[in-house]
């Protein structure tokens, strides 16, 4: 397994998996819009974008936003999407990733990853507990939906 560091020319490679990890949180599958915001945020250097690959396939990706904790005043990182092909899993794509998002990490002097999943992904919390990736005991989550606020 070889994991690289995509750029805009890779989103060809990156596009069809980030289109199914969107499909698997409940949204459509739209190949083109996936590619169009994984553009969109290569080129603007706003996100990090990881890709698993086994020979020629590209079987698994991650996307990495860097960002900063104010109480410990310090940049963290946050893992936002993650997905191995279901061909794949199994096949040491899902710790390449991970293992290089935490070298790549530490390098950029991140002090932590933090990431979320759905309660319902029992598959994934163990993946990332076999990583050493702790529920956060401290913070409960929130989100405010925008739309449709105001005007």
């Amino acid at each position: 397994m070889n994991v690289i560091r995509a750029t805009s020319t890779d989103v060809p490679l990156a596009a069809p998996l980030f289109a199914a990890y969107r499909e698997f949180y409940g949204e459509r599958y739209d190949l083109e819009a996936a590619a169009a915001f994984l553009t969109e945020r290569l080129e603007r250097e706003e996100s990090i974008v990881l890709l698993a690959l086994d020979g020629d396939a590209t079987v698994g990706f991650t996307q990495i936003y860097p960002s900063f904790s104010s109480t410990q005043l310090a940049p963290i990182w946050v893992l936002n999407d993650l997905f191995v092909s279901e061909d794949a899993r199994g096949g040491g794509a899902v710790d390449a990733l991970l293992d290089t998002a935490a070298k790549l990490g530490q390098g950029a002097g991140a002090i932590a990853i933090n990431l979320r999943t759905a309660h319902t992904n029992l598959r994934a919390q163990s993946v990332y507990d076999r990583h050493g990736y702790q529920p956060d005991e401290k913070y409960r989550s929130y989100e405010l939906p925008l739309q449709g606020i105001g005007n």
